[in-house]
This record gives structure tokens, sequence and C-alpha cells, in this order.
């Protein structure tokens, strides 16, 4: 029963163009506007958002073979980030679809969640956990195994902080940090395949 916002990638040409094209003639007074502003990371993003609800012309029955079926549709939303980095600046338009009927300022607060779970859990289960490369299409068997990485990744991150054991190789430094860096979750696997200590306790995380 939840809404939906889902972006509008490259892969869906016919209706990325509809979309920009909507945007690019449609009254001002039609369509409702907001700014925000990222700082962190060595970087600044600004970003200017585009909110449009006049989009009745998005639903109803395909007009063509494969395009997409897009139910409740109430907002198409336009976001366009500046990124200034220390040695370059970079420009990019991203378009969204949602069942919400959201205002400019609740739009930017949903994009920055939306972008929040892409970075904090797809690109995880991707990079860490190899999860684009994974083969599994018969039965029940991709759904499966998405479960059981998601149970996975939590359990890792739940986990109390692995005592590391020195390299000889790494040199001393002249004055620890006072606030150690976290072991990232893929050193974590790593640890746990090598600790069996480390790997009980990771088992024996209470997520809630």
């Amino acid at each position: 029963g939840a809404d939906y916002l889902l972006a509008v990638k490259a892969n869906q040409p016919t209706l990325r163009d509809e979309i920009e094209s909507f945007f690019s003639s449609a009254p001002p007074e039609t369509l409702d506007h907001a700014a925000d502003i990222d700082k962190g990371h060595g970087r600044i993003e600004q970003r200017a958002i585009t909110v449009a609800r006049e989009v009745d012309w998005l639903s109803g029955a395909r007009r063509f073979p494969g395009e997409v079926c897009l139910p409740a549709v109430a907002a198409i939303v336009r976001v366009i980030s500046k990124v200034e980095l220390k040695d370059r600046c970079r420009t990019d338009t991203r378009y969204y679809i949602t069942s919400a009927p959201l205002t400019a300022q609740a739009a930017a607060e949903a994009v920055r969640g939306h972008w929040g779970i892409e970075n904090q859990l797809h690109w995880v289960l991707d990079v860490v956990f190899n999860d684009d490369q994974s083969r599994l299409r018969k039965g029940h068997g991709a759904l499966n195994m998405a479960v059981v990485r998601h149970f996975a990744i939590n359990l890792v991150r739940k986990a109390t902080e692995p005592t590391r054991p020195r390299s000889g190789l790494r040199r001393a430094t002249k004055k620890p940090a006072a606030t150690p860096r976290p072991t990232s979750i893929k050193l974590r696997r790593k640890l746990a395949g090598w600790d069996t200590d480390y790997l009980d306790a990771i088992l024996a995380v209470k997520i809630r």
C-alpha cells in the first residue's frame, strides 16, 4: 500500500523523452520548485527540484508494445544537480515518477532518501556481495538468495567492531587516531572467514 518513487533511466528512452519535453514546454505556473544544497566528502552539490502534478497524459492503456504501464501516477520530478569538486564541476539531470502528489520540497527529501537506499544497500550488495554477478534464474532461487544477502548485510553491520590484528608490514604511526576508522563491511566479512570467534559473534547479533 506504499507509494512508489521510480527513476526514469536511459533504458526507457520514449518515456524519458516525453517527460523531458513536458518540462521544457510546461507553463511555469503549473510547476513547483525547490532548491537543495549538500556539502561533504570534499564536494558541494546543489540541486534544483521541479515537480509537475498535471500528469493525466501518462496514465491509461499502452500505446505501443512494451510501453511501461504506470498505475496511479500522481507527479513527475526533475532534479538538476551541479556537483563542484576540487578540480572540476559536473551537471546531471535526473527524472522520477511517483504515485504521491509531492511538493517540490517533499520530492527533494524523497529523492535524497532514494539515493540513500542506493548507496547504503544496493551499492554494497553489488560491490561487496557481487549481487549483479549472480546467475540464479531458476524457480525462487534469486528471491531466496536476495533475502539471505539482506540478512547477512544486516548482521555484519550490527556486529561489534572486530579486533584487527596488526600487520607486520605496517609502519607504526607516531600518534594513533583518537577515533579509529570503522571496519568496512568487506573487511568484516573477511575477518569472519579467518576468525570463527568473530563469525560466531556476527551470527549471534540481535537485529531487533
